[in-house]
């Protein structure tokens, strides 16, 4: 694609979208704000940013650049982790900021609409007068969008009996890149037809431009019970996981942190959290009091069991919500530590956390760079942040090979390579581990039908094969697995 720069004269471009002055940013000062988003190790200056303020504006714009051929990137809140939301130095940056309106609360049906840049936390906060609530939590809900929830189909710490976002939406209106609006589902349990709500949640900004969402809205649990449990190896830890999910039990929540994080988070919030231990895990029971209760005494001595050295539950609410408050605010916590880390997000089956932790462990002795490891342990879905330093030569490169075989190996022990964050920029190599040449061929047909021309987010998810075919021949291997056994997969 050729540079916009060079061939769209932005003066008469800006002029062309017909939109109120208070909606393009085009000075540098206030381009900057823009250049990234969660993920800030990759930095890039958008060509424009637009900021719309209604359904006609957005389709406008869209119509504009389809005509200019000029590309477009939808941006939320950008707390993304992937690099998903990186401007183009060529094309016109999407801003939803402008979208904040909760538009409808169906109490009935238990459904609510809203615009695509209301917060994740703002939903449950509006309905719950009623009882009523919006599941899935990210550690980010305080500012994430509810519009990149549905981009990157974002979980949360109850999203192993809750679902991630994907389980909890009812409909989408959607802006192809040429201006068209597309009600996507609808408010029944099922409609006919492709289902086309599950292809468009985490599909990244490929396809089109959320405008609206309606969540799915649940009852308030009547009663909830956070359970700690602390363990010297993360090996047992991460067993633990697998005998409680084995033996029945689906916890609302069970999440898991190693020493680093445990100290950081306590360090920070104060949550309560024992510094001695080696990892820690919560597990969440929710439901009717008698249902929570009867639980507890088997969760409890599974623990035990399962050799942790301290088992206690939350002696109150107050204290609940602390041990909660602790994990959420890991990542902030963590950062603290360093002047930089990078966060992976990736999947395994529950069996293999104890010997995918100790991998990791040993690489990070082989890189000298430390992990702190804080994860949604119940579905397997792993966040290890590597510390690092972008101001010492090299070290963000050493990093991001880190983080590579961190990804691979997932993939290797029949896992996947995102859990909740995307694959945007960071992860698009290992796209090419993951998937083969004819299945990549699948989901640039599922583009080209919904955007021939490749307008939206261009380079980010799905790679090339070209690219697959430069990564294969430069990627290095590093040997056999830890594990031998695992080479089955």
């Amino acid at each position: 694609m050729n540079d916009v720069a060079d061939s769209v004269d932005r003066a008469a471009f800006i002029a062309a979208l017909e939109l109120p002055a208070r909606c393009i940013l085009s000075d540098e000062a206030e381009l900057r704000p823009y250049e990234c988003d969660g993920l800030s190790a990759y930095r890039r200056l958008p060509w424009l940013v637009v900021l719309p303020e209604t359904i006609e504006q957005v389709q406008s714009v869209l119509a504009c650049c389809h005509r200019h051929r000029v590309p477009v990137v939808a941006r939320g809140a950008g707390t993304g982790l992937s690099g998903g939301a990186l401007p183009l130095a060529n094309g016109v940056l999407l801003s939803l900021a402008k979208f904040t309106d909760i538009i409808d609360i169906d109490i009935h049906n238990r459904l609510a609409r809203v615009q695509p840049g209301v917060r994740n936390l703002a939903i449950s906060e509006a309905v719950a007068e009623h009882g009523l609530y919006y599941a899935p939590d990210p550690s980010s809900q305080i500012a994430c969008s509810i519009g990149g929830n549905v981009a990157e189909n974002a979980g949360g710490v109850h999203c192993l009996k809750y679902g991630l976002t994907v389980h909890n939406i009812a409909a989408l209106k959607i802006i192809t890149m040429d201006g068209e609006l597309l009600d996507i589902g609808c408010h029944a349990l099922d409609s006919p037809g492709y289902d086309l709500l599950a292809l468009f949640t985490g599909s990244e900004g490929l396809l089109g431009v959320i405008v609206e969402v309606t969540v799915r809205l649940l009852p308030q649990p009547d009663y909830a019970q956070v359970v700690l449990a602390a363990f010297d190896s993360v090996t047992d830890a991460g067993q633990a996981v697998a005998t409680l999910i084995s033996a029945g039990i689906l916890p609302a929540g069970l999440e898991m942190m190693d020493t680093l994080a445990i100290r950081a988070a306590e360090d920070f919030v104060h949550a309560g959290y024992p510094t001695d231990a080696n990892a820690i895990l919560l597990c969440e029971l929710d439901g009717t009091r008698a249902e929570v209760e009867a639980q507890l005494d088997k969760v409890i001595t599974l623990l035990n069991n399962s050799g942790a050295g301290e088992v206690r539950q939350a002696r109150d609410e107050q204290e609940r919500l602390r041990f909660w408050a602790g994990r959420k605010a890991a990542f902030p916590a963590v950062g603290r530590l360093s002047p930089d880390y990078y966060c992976m997000d990736g999947t395994i089956p529950r069996q293999h956390l104890g010997k995918v932790l100790a991998t990791i462990s040993a690489w990070s002795d082989e890189y000298g760079l430390k992990v702190a490891n804080v994860f949604h342990a119940g579905d397997g879905n792993l966040h290890p942040l590597i510390l690092y330093d972008a101001n010492t030569p090299g070290e963000l490169e050493r990093t991001e090979e880190f983080g590579g075989r961190i990804l691979e190996l997932c993939i290797a022990v029949g896992g996947t390579i995102t859990g909740e964050h995307g694959v945007g920029m960071e992860k698009i190599n290992q796209m090419c581990v993951q998937f083969n040449s004819a299945e990549l061929q699948q989901f640039h047909a599922v583009k080209q039908a919904f955007d021939p021309d490749g307008l939206l987010n261009p380079g980010k998810a799905i790679p090339t094969l070209a690219r697959c075919a430069e990564f294969g021949r430069m990627h290095v291997h590093h040997g056999e697995l830890p594990f031998p056994e695992l080479e089955r997969f």
